[in-house]
């Protein structure tokens, strides 16, 4: 806190240390020391710099560097984390994606952009672009066999409960008709190479897909993902009617628990160990000869503990496959042992955690109807 007296330096460090701001009020990181003195919340050093990027609406200071006079320390008292929020998160729909810290940045900029810069949840029935029920436009899309991303017509009908893509503007037919109850859609900025990149994903013939999009906008981006929840959100309303809103909102759009990249062998585990891209979406734990392949090369499901499921640390004695990477998984089912090595001890610890969460759940009906999928073995 360089400069100012002690008075408002006091003062200062009294509304820092208040319950209320002990966490980001943007992304809830612990222990943010920084604020905005024109909206008086508290927040990390990452959204600061979204902040900064919107001067009209938010100044940032440093509160461990900057100088704050009294008025800016009587304006943050007077304000604060709960009582601005209480102003700019009044009306958030149940549906909306608010994102944390561990997030990547198109996101968590779109969701201060949209509170304090567009003032989207002020006030309550705001019409917002995300909240009609059908969402048209265009979206690039990584095309299937040939890599290249080309501009494609999407539109999305809660009507039809359906999401629809077509190879022209013009066409009548969609290339793919997807119903709303099979869609997951996840951000991938690293994997699609785009800051904006979104990874759509649903099931077909009980097999998953992927669709790779994205948009110049972010703002454009983050409402189809949003709008997509939307959609969701309204569809398993219907078909839910006693279940409660949290428990439809925890039913919406899924990160993936764990990707990367691991060996792998056949299941006669005498082959060779292929370095190949793995996905574990909760249960499916899918592998790709490339991270941006439409399909994947196998499926297995992962079930509970206590239906004969589990891991462990290291490859069975004797095991016959050469192999490269000396970090050992052993997934076991009722049926047979999948193997696979990592590069790190780090990676091998992550997955075994990543594993070890699904396994630890209880399965539910709809999962144990998923179990056929067990039998489906990892080809070299």
């Amino acid at each position: 806190m360089a400069g100012g007296n002690e008075r408002s330096t006091k003062a200062l460090k009294e509304v820092w240390k208040r319950a209320e701001n002990s966490l980001c009020a943007d992304c809830g990181k612990p222990d943010p020391d920084w604020a905005s003195s024109t909206l008086g919340v508290f927040i990390c050093l990452s959204c600061s710099g979204i902040h900064r990027n919107i001067p009209s609406i938010s100044k940032v200071k440093s509160l461990k560097m900057d100088y704050w006079d009294d008025a800016q320390v009587q304006f943050l008292a007077k304000h604060g984390n709960a009582v601005t929020k209480a102003i700019y998160e009044a009306y958030i729909p149940i549906y909306y994606y608010q994102p944390t810290y561990n997030v990547c940045q198109v996101l968590r900029e779109q969701w201060i952009r949209a509170k304090y810069e567009r003032k989207e949840f002020t006030e309550p029935g705001k019409q917002l672009p995300y909240s009609d029920g059908v969402k048209e436009g265009i979206l690039w899309k990584r095309g299937r066999d040939n890599g290249q991303f080309l501009p494609r017509k999407f539109l999305l009908s809660e009507r039809e409960g359906c999401l629809k893509y077509f190879t022209k503007q013009d066409a009548k037919e969609p290339k793919i008709n997807i119903k709303i109850d099979v869609i997951n859609a996840t951000f991938q900025p690293e994997k699609i190479g785009n800051p904006n990149g979104l990874q759509i994903t649903y099931l077909k013939d009980n097999k998953t897909r992927n669709i790779f999009v994205y948009h110049e906008s972010g703002k454009e981006v983050v409402d189809w993902f949003n709008a997509i929840r939307s959609v969701q959100f309204h569809y398993l309303k219907v078909a839910f009617p006693i279940a409660s809103d949290n428990e439809i909102k925890n039913r919406l759009t899924r990160n993936f628990l764990k990707e990367g990249y691991m060996e792998k062998t056949g299941p006669k585990q005498r082959e060779a160990f292929k370095k190949r891209w793995f996905t574990l979406d909760h249960r499916r734990l899918m592998y790709f000869k490339d991270p941006l392949d439409a399909f994947a090369k196998g499926e297995v499901f992962v079930g509970s503990g206590e239906n004969g499921y589990g891991v462990q640390k290291g490859l069975p004695s004797g095991t016959q496959g050469n192999f490269s990477w000396h970090y050992g998984i052993t997934i076991v089912t009722p049926d047979r042992e999948y193997l696979f090595t990592c590069e790190t001890e780090t990676d091998q610890l992550d997955w075994i955690r990543a594993f070890t969460s699904v396994i630890d759940q209880a399965m539910t009906p709809q999962e144990y109807a998923s179990k056929c999928l067990d039998a489906v073995s990892f080809p070299s």
